[in-house]
């Protein structure tokens, strides 16, 4: 225990028969958790759990770890290549298969044979012999105790589980009945994909016992163990991801995942059984978290890429618990005051937008009953904290628009544009935006109108850049690059690239960082969304694939005159309704603005987003005031962040041009569901862009949008 520290409201105590730590939960509780060794495998000799001055109530004993996990074989999709291709990169050598595998979103490693009706996954079949299944096994002989701040760690090592291999670690934070159980593993096999299910075995069933959640209607389901033993895990649509088990007087456990980075990106939001239980005797039970092994609806059976496991990496497979002193709602309550109830919470001076959302908008418009068409993905959308939607409708080659005849991709923009403006209100903006598949510029490009721009694809020889239609006005014809910008610059549209360095956008943008429609500043960033190329071992969402792309624009750009590359977070979802998993499934913007603009000019949502003027989050981590202060090479970074989950820390980024480098500052001594004013001095010598962002023990995060440093300036520079 020579990593521990004793602090008041947290101790440990190894004794020749285990380990007992007690701590300070919320809610005036008390949490005793006591750990041995059996066989080699680490055991909770008794979890209890108390009101302080009551007597202790024994939640579980003698309950044990439970790990499974299954892995397919990585592959490249055909949209990927296509991009590529596009780059000029034509053969996929070995060299660049490695390079551009791990970041897919079309691939389904678990799904076999496959066919080609997937299209857009390479080299299927897939055979059977590629999928492997393991589950835990145990040989430790000791643990790591040690404290961090707030947190303390216990560490069994010599764990086992089919091709992957390392360690089971107990994270617990003062102040908080939040219980952390994950395996810390790693695999040398080449092009791994894999999910895995994690939870506690061996749980005595009493006449008390129960298991209770709320489908995805929202009613309280409860099963009380009247049937028969289960032979295998039972999946549990549950919403919210949250499974509760009561224990009568003593009592109750919640069982949950990680919010967002336990989930790879998907074309559905649509709940696969998150949570599972396993009646095993007449006398006890397992319960935990899962992921389903492919996707349910047909169409879309070829996206559902798992995480990606990089060989030597530590992949974290977590699952959270909450014990409580109270019954069950209660203790709901106080798991989903960590996801803000599944809500993003409002913030004064603030309007929380999603973007990138695939609802074919104006084509479902004019396929049901005009503009005034119910629409229930908005109203989904607006009950969990959204009040500026931005869909984008498929124009182009791809998507399913390169067969539209220019008359009909004009009538799909007016149907947007209208629907658009009724479907709004005083708290609620929905857009009429584009992604362009095909892009002229090369990739996906989307598309954010500052007022209704009409246009089609295609310009035929002689053909003039704008014509006048009788029905639409002013029609833009677009055919080359050069096209778009004027158009662009003209009309004043924002473009974004969505989804960098995967889809039919690998290789992009680097393959044209150099042209100078990408320098402009009409082009305002990149998309920002975890989970298409999901590594567990990542400390930051998207931290592989977007943050790392982030810190390369900036520095491609350091010298020129030009705002800064941003990142707007982006949906890759279709259709959604009630019961789906919103909140889970993708990042939204808080952009800096007072009030919502009128339906008819959505002119000054553009302005923030170009300015650069909001944060993207996942929800639990915010940043509701941030700023560059001072004058010359001594700056001052401040910030005001708040979150729910434990905060991990909080880091400053920088680069000179070539080189990125990074200051990260613990936030462990600090306690859930807290609020902290960040003053961190910051010498500019040398450092050309700095950014700033905040990220929690769960993996959820925020962060600002970057700024340019100069030796001269206004002390608000950069304020959001």
């Amino acid at each position: 225990m020579s990593g521990y520290k004793a602090s008041p409201g947290m101790s440990a105590a190894a004794a020749r028969n285990g380990l007992t730590i007690t701590w300070d939960g919320d809610k005036n509780q008390e949490i005793r958790l006591r750990l041995a060794i059996d066989n080699g495998t680490p055991t909770i000799r008794e979890l209890s759990v108390r009101h302080k001055g009551r007597s202790w109530g024994a939640l579980a004993s003698n309950v044990t770890p439970e790990f499974s996990f299954v892995s397919g074989i990585r592959r490249i999709d055909r949209e990927t290549r296509e991009g590529l291709e596009e780059n000029g990169i034509k053969e996929i050598t070995p060299k660049v298969y490695e390079k551009y595998k791990w970041d897919p979103f079309w691939d389904a490693p678990l799904n076999i044979p496959g066919t080609e009706d997937m299209r857009q996954t390479l080299g299927l079949p897939r055979k059977p012999e590629e999928v492997k299944r393991g589950t835990a096994t145990y040989r430790a002989k000791s643990c790591d105790v040690k404290t961090d701040g707030t947190r303390l760690a216990v560490t069994f090592p010599g764990v086992s589980m089919g091709i992957f291999s390392g360690q089971l670690q107990y994270t617990l934070y003062k102040g908080t009945n939040l219980i952390r159980q994950e395996l810390i593993a790693t695999t040398e096999a080449p092009s791994i994909a894999y999910k895995y299910n994690a939870g506690l075995k061996g749980l005595a069933i009493r006449d008390s016992s129960r298991l209770t959640w709320h489908d995805l209607a929202n009613h309280i389901q409860v099963y009380q163990f009247g049937g028969h033993k289960n032979d295998k895990e039972t999946p549990l649509k549950t919403s919210n991801r949250l499974l509760i088990a009561e224990g009568g007087s003593a009592g109750s456990i919640a069982t949950f995942p990680p919010p967002h980075n336990f989930f790879w990106a998907r074309e559905s939001a649509q709940v696969l059984g998150y949570n599972w239980y396993r009646k095993d005797s007449d006398t006890s039970f397992s319960f935990g978290v899962r992921q389903a092994e492919n996707e349910e609806e047909p169409r879309i059976k070829g996206n559902f890429a798992l995480y990606s496991a990089r060989p030597g990496t530590s992949q974290h497979m977590a699952v959270y618990f909450y014990v409580s002193a109270d019954p069950a709602p209660a203790t709901r309550t106080a798991v989903m005051a960590f996801t803000h109830d599944d809500h993003f919470k409002p913030l004064p001076g603030y309007q929380v937008m999603t973007h990138h959302y695939h609802m074919r908008f104006g084509l479902r418009l004019l396929a049901e009953a005009g503009p005034d068409a119910e629409i229930e993905d908005l109203r989904a959308l607006k009950s969990v904290g959204i009040n500026i939607v931005s869909p984008v409708d498929n124009v182009g080659t791809g998507g399913g628009a390169g067969n539209r005849p220019a008359a009909d991709t004009l009538r799909m923009i007016a149907a947007s544009v209208e629907g658009a403006r009724r479907h709004s209100d005083k708290d609620f903006l929905v857009m009429a935006d584009q992604e362009f598949y095909g892009s002229v510029l090369g990739g996906h490009t989307d598309l954010l109108f500052s007022h209704p721009v009409f246009w089609t694809y295609g310009r035929t020889a002689g053909q003039p850049l704008v014509e006048d239609d009788p029905k639409y006005g002013k029609v833009y014809h677009i055919g080359a690059a050069d096209d778009l910008m004027e158009m662009v610059k003209r009309e004043d549209i924002m473009m974004s690239m969505p989804h960098p360095r995967t889809k039919n956008n690998a290789g992009y943008p680097d393959g044209f960082k150099d042209k100078e429609f990408f320098k402009d500043a009409h082009f305002q960033g990149v998309g920002f969304r975890w989970g298409m190329g999901l590594d567990l071992s990542e400390r930051r969402l998207c931290e592989y694939r977007c943050l790392a792309l982030q810190d390369d624009l900036l520095n491609w750009y350091a010298d020129d005159p030009t705002p800064p590359k941003y990142l707007l977070g982006i949906s890759e979802v279709q259709r959604q309704t009630f019961g789906d998993g919103i909140y889970s499934s993708a990042p939204v913007n808080y952009l800096k603005m007072n009030a919502l603009p009128n339906p008819n000019d959505p002119s000054p949502v553009i302005k923030t987003l170009m300015r650069g003027e909001y944060f993207v989050t996942s929800g639990e981590v915010l940043i509701p005031s941030y700023s560059l202060q001072g004058t010359g090479n001594k700056r001052t970074i401040v910030a005001d962040v708040e979150w729910t989950f434990p905060l991990d820390f909080v880091e400053v980024v920088w680069g000179d041009g070539q080189q990125t480098d990074r200051q990260i500052i613990s936030t462990t001594d600090l306690p859930a569901f807290g609020k902290h004013h960040f003053q961190i001095p910051f010498d500019t010598t040398g450092k050309k862009w700095v950014r700033f962002a905040a990220w929690d023990s769960a993996g959820n995060g925020a962060l600002v949008q970057p700024v340019k440093l100069t030796l001269t300036g206004a002390s608000s520079a950069g304020a959001r």
